[in-house]
């Protein structure tokens, strides 16, 4: 029998995951989602199916059953190795069971094992989790559900061992998806996007707050789906208690009261008018070979590093006089640009974007902790305070080792992340920002990385936001026990959630506060949200839940924290790293939340029978769009631990189709390739000389550059200080000869003050749609005019609006 995708087991079978279903349901800003994957066994004797997953790396995962004919079996949550040998005491008894668990090495990572599924029969697995929505720059809400699961890179001597990852190009997964959401909340919902195709949205009530979307009918699940949801009225400040579980103990966190609060900062103009002249900026760029992938489908000829090398050119041109700067780049080794941060002027930023300009996607795997160890190294400059700027695919191995060390370094630092194109960790990306108390972002799909970025550089920008204090006005005889980490980072218009447990009991009627105090720019500021403590809706354990997912994550950190000490520091504390793993197995068993230390586990205790002969063991594909299509060679095999993140076959065949050698090999590729090292130390297209048997080097002839962007090509020209040389390839930007551009220049202004004019007009009249892109570097150069105390600007401004064709205003211009 041969399967319509072309996707066979070694015994030339059909994987038997069939399709998944999704159904999403939005509450104001908190998602509930709920997967089911049906499996189908055709085969003639029992098989153990595993799938080895994508999940949002900031997700609570809280249910987990699984439907064998009319037969539901809900898991319980156990500690990992007791789960485990459960499930394996189960299998060799014949009896079916399910196991799901999270990977240790990073929490955006989990592993599904159906085993014993007899022959002829199906099964239905049904998964929950909930998660808070990331607030985007146009005040959209996201939602992302993974489905692009590449190789995680596993540097050599880290922690731990690496995930391995079966997967197939994205074109060829061989299941379905359907995908629905019910969205509502206390506003308008304005509208969804999605870089999926989207049946019409449909309204369920006349005031427009609750509405349903689903996905086009023959999606097939081979790229990650987003939803941005907007609302009418922007994100107000809100607070939302929840009620404890009534079986649950008093003065636990499941039986008592949680609160949820939304802060969403608004700071006056004045001060956000004021941005920082100062700072040491270090922008950390992976050049892995997956770096050279198409940053998206629908435009190939644009590669992650060559939208990374764009990027930083705006970047460089937008960074204020007086601020310290250096660019880092990594793969199996990294450089950098100068030995130590150097101060931004015209000569250190023109060595600068040289250097940029020849960065390719070519040192190898993606090793960023070395890097970073070696910045952190670096002794801060007095009175420039230090920004990190990492861009990444995210397909790292070594998740909480890199996390960790972000975390030990943050009082001297802030992190900006950004995961570029489909499959970046979630977990990398978001726990690089919020250790490093920076903000993190997600370039997928259509999106273009440059506002995303410079919207993280106004951040970085923006007047420091100090003395952050949280205080509480309750009852007498209530008291809150924050659950969530310290605040360290407040943004403009972005949301800072926190979790309290509220104890105790009051007869007292009174409307409760909380008061969130800072400093900002120098000025006291304060936020106040009023609650009460009766739960204003019915959110079931949801709040619980999350809050409870707040401190698993919390703890875990601090238990990765112990594995990285040295190991004669890590046995005197090896009672305290034991009582730390335990706090993390009993929250996660009482709450029924996931967590790197436990597992869900269910097991069909109907009529068993001793397995006859070995099971037949299959791993379900992800999509992936790595440069080499890859399909793990499956076999029949004895019973074995269902660690799927370290017992899987370690042998990767190719498939009988073209693939992409590594970067700068040619001539036939291998047919098959022992991947130890590959799944569990190396990227596919980061394999060395050694390993490529069968290719031998070649030089290939450099492809005419393409043609720069009309924008970046003017940005390209503006000099450090923010204005703009009046040049022939400035007149060629703006698409006019050298003579057009200097005949109508007023004859008491300098060139330089003419063509600053000028490309700011040009900016406002035909790039006013990328503003968010070019926005800071207008800003110097308006600095730079007002400098200039130059006479006829009124002048300047009619001549430039004439020859350009636009009718831009002084007061637009701001000068």
């Amino acid at each position: 029998m041969e399967c319509c995708c072309g996707l066979l087991t070694a015994e030339k079978q059909p994987v038997p995951l069939k399709g998944i279903e999704v159904e999403l349901e939005v509450k104001d800003h908190v998602a509930t989602v709920v997967s089911t994957l049906h499996y189908d066994n055709k085969e003639d004797k029992a098989i153990e199916a595993v799938f080895v997953f994508p999940l949002p790396g900031d997700a609570a995962v809280c249910h987990f059953s699984a439907k064998v004919g009319q037969t539901e079996i809900v898991a319980e949550v156990k500690e990992k190795q007791e789960a485990r040998e459960e499930y394996d005491d189960a299998l060799s008894s014949g009896q079916q069971a399910f196991l799901l668990e999270e990977s240790e090495q990073s929490s955006d990572i989990f592993s599904l094992s159906v085993g014993s599924l007899p022959p002829g029969e199906s099964a239905s697995i049904r998964l929950e989790y909930i998660i808070e929505l990331a607030v985007q720059a146009d005040d959209a809400l996201r939602f992302c559900l993974p489905a692009v699961l590449n190789p995680r890179y596993q540097p050599q001597g880290s922690e731990g061992g690496g995930v391995q990852v079966t997967s197939v190009p994205a074109s060829q997964v061989p299941y379905s998806l359907s995908f629905s959401a019910r969205v509502s909340s206390p506003r308008q919902v304005s509208k969804i996007d999605s870089n999926c195709s989207l049946e019409p949205l449909q309204y369920l009530n006349a005031e427009q707050s609750q509405a349903v979307v689903k996905l086009a009918a023959g999606h097939k699940f081979d790229r990650d789906v987003e939803l941005l949801i907007y609302y009418k009225d922007a994100h107000q400040p809100a607070a939302v208690v929840e009620a404890g579980q009534v079986s649950a103990k008093p003065g636990t966190l499941m039986g008592d009261a949680v609160v949820m609060l939304s802060l969403y900062p608004e700071f006056p103009q004045a001060v956000m008018s004021s941005l920082a002249s100062s700072g040491e900026f270090v922008f950390v760029l992976d050049r892995s070979g997956s770096m050279d992938c198409p940053i998206n489908n629908t435009k190939k000829s644009e590669t992650r590093i060559s939208s990374a090398r764009d990027t930083l050119l705006l970047l460089l041109k937008s960074l204020p006089m007086g601020c310290y700067f250096n660019i880092y780049s990594f793969g199996s080794s990294f450089e950098h640009i100068f030995p130590t941060s150097v101060e931004y002027s015209e000569k250190t930023m023109e060595e600068a974007l040289k250097k940029v300009k020849e960065m390719q996607a070519n040192l190898g795997g993606t090793e960023i902790l070395q890097p970073l160890k070696h910045i952190y190294n670096q002794p801060c400059i007095p009175s420039q305070p230090r920004q990190l700027f990492v861009f990444t695919d995210g397909e790292v191995g070594n998740t909480k080792e890199v996390t960790s060390l972000v975390k030990k370094n943050s009082t001297s630092h802030r992190c900006f992340s950004f995961g570029i194109g489909e499959g970046a960790s979630t977990a990398l990306i978001n726990g690089l920002a919020k250790e490093g108390g920076g903000h993190a972002q997600f370039i997928t799909g259509a999106d273009r990385m440059q506002p995303k970025v410079m919207q993280s550089l106004r951040f970085a920008l923006q007047p420091a936001v100090e003395d952050i204090s949280v205080t509480w006005d309750l009852p007498q005889g209530v008291t809150a026990i924050v659950l969530s980490p310290p605040l360290t980072a407040i943004f403009q218009g972005q949301r800072s959630l926190i979790y309290a447990q509220l104890t105790g009991q009051s007869s007292e009627a009174k409307d409760c506060f909380v008061t969130v105090k800072y400093n900002l720019a120098g000025h006291p500021t304060q936020n106040q949200i009023p609650f009460t403590l009766q739960p204003t809706e019915e959110t079931g354990l949801t709040i619980h839940r999350l809050s409870a997912r707040t401190v698993i994550r919390s703890l875990e950190t601090e238990k990765n924290n112990y594995d990285l000490m040295p190991f004669m520091e890590r046995e005197d504390k090896k009672e305290e790293e034991d009582g730390v793993k335990q706090k993390v197995v009993e929250l996660s068993v009482q709450s029924g939340v996931s967590s790197s230390h436990t597992a869900f586990i269910a097991v069909h205790k109907g009529e068993s029978s001793t397995t006859q002969g070995p099971l037949l063991r299959q791993i379900i594909p992800v999509p992936s769009f790595r440069n080499m299509p890859q399909m793990m060679c499956m076999r029949s095999m004895p019973i074995s631990p269902p660690n799927a993140f370290h017992n899987m076959p370690q042998m990767m065949c190719m498939q009988s189709m073209p693939v992409c050698p590594p970067d700068g090999f040619a001539g036939p590729p291998p047919a098959c390739i022992a991947y130890a090292d590959c799944a569990m130390g190396g990227e596919m297209d980061d394999l060395d000389e050694e390993m490529c048997y069968g290719w031998t080097k070649e030089i290939v002839a450099p492809s005419p550059p393409p043609c720069m962007d009309p924008l970046l090509e003017l940005v390209s020209l503006q000099k450090a200080s923010g204005c703009w040389p009046l040049v022939k390839a400035l007149a060629a930007a703006m698409e006019k000869t050298s003579e057009e551009v200097e005949k109508p220049k007023p004859a008491a202004v300098s060139k330089d003050v003419w063509a600053t004019i000028l490309a700011l007009i040009w900016l406002h009249g035909f790039k006013a749609d990328a503003q968010d892109e070019w926005q800071l570097l207008a800003m110097k150069a308006v600095s730079w005019l007002c400098a200039q105390k130059a006479s006829c600007v009124a002048e300047c401004v009619a001549a430039g609006n004439t020859l350009l064709g636009c009718e831009v205003t002084k007061d637009t211009l701001g000068i």
